[in-house]
């Protein structure tokens, strides 16, 4: 038996297919993982757009709670599907779409491991992502008032999981089964390694939350009271929208940036085993996934108290492992870039700084998860940790799109624009700080999270104002990078094999790379294949 089939996705090659009925069929019944991974990434981006309108909308919302226009049912569902859609109807799909395009072709294997598993779970997640909006629109979800749709609402969610989770092994078993000869784990591209990170982190947490949402179906539709009813059902799903969980869907945009470093500095990456490390470290923030636990740090500033030195302590090291150990690892992936960049000449692109930039927010967002912890600070139950997520799953988004600008050469056979791509590098940034950075200091300042229950007066209301802007602000890079990429796909001028002078097997292809995507399979010597073959005269 093999993991691969490539047959599958070349039933329509050659067959002169023009009819469109044809054409559709074939990507709907594709396994090929090209189209499956465009599939999912432009789906994240749809949904992308509806998610930023309802946080813009949200915040609105906030700004003045004695003039809301929603009820306080509509303002819970919102916040809902808020929370839901930025993580699992934008986020995890755009990484993992990401990842099930370009990993097997760094990998320089035919197809992807399963395609038609990972085909199935492409589906049962958009039909997931379809119903719940459709029970939350019918007054169902969290804080709906119409018990059969409420019923949809976790029915769908647990459809959603699962086709998640089917995407996920698929790439796990891709990277761990269908290397080129040579490539052990050691020379495995560092985007690869971070997706197979995140991937094996997913197999964990997401069937831990597909089964808090089979007893949360049991209990609703039984008895409606225990577990929060209709009202306290996000509470217990909670785990898998807040940090540290969310690191590990960030993951993979953080293996983007470090697969930009060497690239942009023109040399092998220095280092790189320690490299790989610490991306390796991020993945530590499944724990907080599998134990379905909030980390705090529940110190009390009233002074040293030996009686209970030991517990502080205990508790100091569990914050550190389940919170600090993901931040040093992305830390390491920080300080490490300058020495991939001393004493070269780096050619800085639009991908590079969509990348950059995006991984410095989920940076920031980082901090702010080890600050929101410290319960002395009184952060819990304020706006602080919405900022963080923002943070953390918006700056994954900015990296991703660096990530579709990189890689879509090799996937459409064309080059966007980089003079409109490089203001939108620095549109998506500012977007991210609006909506996030004065959550941080709307949250010293007590405003509480969930529904609009405060009102700020006067001058501090402008944390609200600012928020709804960069809600805004991220709808508008959203589109605009469609567009972009809209037209740069279609009528850009063409990209050539290796645009970029690239490191890794992926760009020793055609471009767009061909059904079985290599005429022959590679042999790996080091973890810069494709420097390997070029006589450049580089060496690290």
């Amino acid at each position: 038996m093999t993991t691969i089939d490539t047959a599958s996705h070349t039933a329509f090659a050659g067959a002169g297919v023009t009819h469109a009925p044809s054409a559709v069929a074939a990507w709907v019944t594709t396994s090929d993982h090209k189209r499956l991974g465009r599939m999912l990434i432009v789906s994240g981006l749809v949904a992308l757009l509806g998610i930023a309108a309802v946080g813009a909308l949200l915040g609105f919302e906030r700004i003045d709670a004695a003039a809301t226009t929603l009820d306080a049912n509509s303002i819970t569902q919102l916040f809902a599907i808020n929370r839901v859609g930025l993580a699992f109807f934008a986020v995890l799909p755009i990484m993992l779409g990401l990842a099930v395009a370009v990993v097997p072709l760094q990998l320089g294997a035919r197809s992807l491991a399963f395609p038609r598993l990972a085909a199935a779970g492409f589906w049962a997640w958009l039909f997931g992502v379809v119903l719940i909006v459709i029970s939350i629109a019918s007054n169902g979800g969290p804080g709906g008032g119409a018990p059969t749709f409420v019923e949809l609402f976790i029915a769908s969610y647990a459809v959603m999981l699962v086709g998640l989770t089917a995407i996920a092994g698929s790439i796990a078993t891709t990277v761990l089964t269908t290397r080129a000869p040579g490539m052990n784990m050691r020379r495995v591209p560092l985007f690869s390694w971070s997706a197979l990170v995140s991937a094996l982190g997913l197999l964990l947490v997401l069937p831990v939350a597909a089964g808090t949402v089979i007893y949360l179906y049991v209990s609703y539709r039984y008895n409606k009271v225990p577990f929060g009813g209709n009202t306290g059902m996000l509470g217990y799903l909670g785990f898998t929208l807040t940090q540290p969980t969310t690191f590990l869907f960030a993951l993979p945009a953080i293996g983007f940036a470090a697969e930009m470093i060497p690239v942009t500095a023109r040399r092998r990456m220095p280092m790189r085993n320690v490299l790989l490390a610490g991306v390796a470290l991020v993945g530590v923030a499944v724990l907080g996934g599998i134990t379905q636990v909030n980390q705090s740090l529940p110190w009390s500033g009233s002074g040293l108290n030996l009686d209970d030195l030991g517990t502080k302590i205990a508790d100091l090291v569990n914050y550190l492992v389940f919170i600090g150990l993901p931040l040093i690892g992305l830390l390491v992936v920080l300080l490490l870039a300058p020495l991939a960049f001393k004493g070269t000449r780096p050619k800085i692109t639009a991908p590079f700084l969509f990348g950059f930039f995006g991984v410095l927010m989920v940076f920031v967002g980082m901090l702010g998860a080890l600050v929101n912890g410290i319960t002395d600070l009184g952060l819990s139950g304020t706006v602080f940790e919405e900022g963080v997520s923002n943070y953390v799953l918006y700056g994954a988004v900015i990296a991703g799109m660096g990530a579709v600008s990189y890689w879509g050469p090799k996937l459409w056979g064309r080059r966007l624009n980089e003079k409109a791509l490089i203001p939108l590098a620095l549109l998506g940034t500012l977007a991210v700080v609006l909506s996030s950075l004065p959550y941080y200091i709307a949250g010293f300042a007590d405003q509480p999270a969930g529904a609009v229950t405060f009102d700020y007066a006067g001058p501090h209301n402008i944390w609200n104002v600012l928020v709804t802007l960069g809600h805004l602000a991220m709808l508008l890079t959203v589109l605009s990078f469609g567009a972009v990429a809209l037209k740069g796909f279609r009528s850009g001028p063409a990209a050539g094999d290796d645009p970029w002078d690239a490191h890794t097997l992926e760009w020793a292809t055609s471009s767009p790379a061909p059904a079985n995507n290599f005429a022959e399979v590679h042999s790996v010597g080091s973890a810069e294949p494709l420097l390997d073959l070029k006589d450049t005269g580089r060496n690290s």
